[in-house]
């Protein structure tokens, strides 16, 4: 069976697509590149050309940005709380999508209904509210307790983010869900497994690319998020890396030192760069394998 020869106007198209996508990564790369080159320098070639080569590597912009900037307490900040609000959300959102996609009973297409209003909310919209809230709850446990404890908490922050985070997390995972063959589920039943054992040796371990996927896209959010960490604690030794690194920036440049204000922005690239890199295959086989209907 003969090929079907490829159209001058399909080669045209493939090359038009070619040139857009590497002028993308062009304009992807060529900043973070700069970024890192720039974090390097020392101050005053900063103020030559700004695609000029450091003379040397000057590792201490690293060393003054991770100690008197306070860097480092901010990176323990953001990776203990993404941690925490990582565990709660996969506790939390795990299960619920299981049941959704697999079992029918009273209400489903409702908590569907309320999952699928909840993509259209942004957290930014509500943080006031939330901040208001947790305020009130702290007068009144100061009045029964003596003392609050819902602000300037990082788990309280965690919950936050893992509670905003749900619906989309739901969607994604019981979409992902839906796609399984019962085959696997049945034979588990026959052999004597219940459903917690089946859902956790059975599903889950399918679900692999699907949950690395919710994994990353919800470390990204989590590990960016400024808005809401800095509205919740008020304390900016407790800040995390990206509400730090605002408080480094305005910093460094009224005092004119823009090394350690790059090798800030560093510390806060490198760690979502390194999990990129580690977990692409399982991102990308996520994101297709979801579509399908099995």
């Amino acid at each position: 069976m003969r090929l079907k020869k490829e159209s001058r106007g399909d080669r045209i198209y493939k090359i038009f697509i070619y040139v857009v996508l590497s002028i993308l990564a062009v304009l992807i790369l060529v900043p973070v590149l700069w970024v890192m080159v720039a974090s390097v320098k020392e101050t005053s070639e900063h103020y030559g050309s700004p695609w000029a080569l450091p003379s040397h590597i000057h590792w201490q912009n690293f060393a003054d940005a991770w100690n008197e900037a306070n860097m480092g307490g901010y990176m323990f900040h953001s990776v203990s709380i993404t941690v925490m609000a990582l565990a709660i959300l996969l506790i939390v959102a795990l299960p619920a999508s299981y049941c959704l996609a697999r079992f029918k009973f009273v209400g489903r297409k409702f908590l569907n209904t309320c999952f699928m209003a909840g993509l259209f909310i942004n957290v930014n919209y509500i943080v006031v509210p939330i901040y208001l809230m947790l305020s009130d709850g702290d007068k009144w446990l100061k009045g029964f307790l003596g003392s609050g404890f819902l602000l300037n908490n990082h788990f309280i922050v965690a919950v936050v983010y893992a509670a905003t985070a749900l619906p989309f997390t739901i969607y994604l995972l019981s979409s992902y869900f839906s796609t399984l063959p019962h085959d696997f589920e049945e034979a588990a039943y026959i052999d004597g497994a219940g459903y917690t054992r089946t859902m956790l040796q059975v599903i889950f371990p399918m679900a692999k690319p699907s949950i690395i996927t919710v994994i990353l896209f919800n470390f990204l959010s989590f590990w960016n998020e400024y808005i809401i960490i800095k509205t919740l604690v008020t304390d900016k030794n407790a800040w995390t890396l990206p509400a730090g690194l605002l408080n480094l920036m305005q910093a460094q440049q009224s005092a004119a030192e823009y090394g350690p204000m790059y090798a800030g922005l560093v510390l806060v690239m490198l760690p979502v760069l390194i999990l990129y890199i580690c977990v692409q295959k399982n991102l990308t086989k996520g994101m297709t394998v979801g579509g399908l209907k099995g």
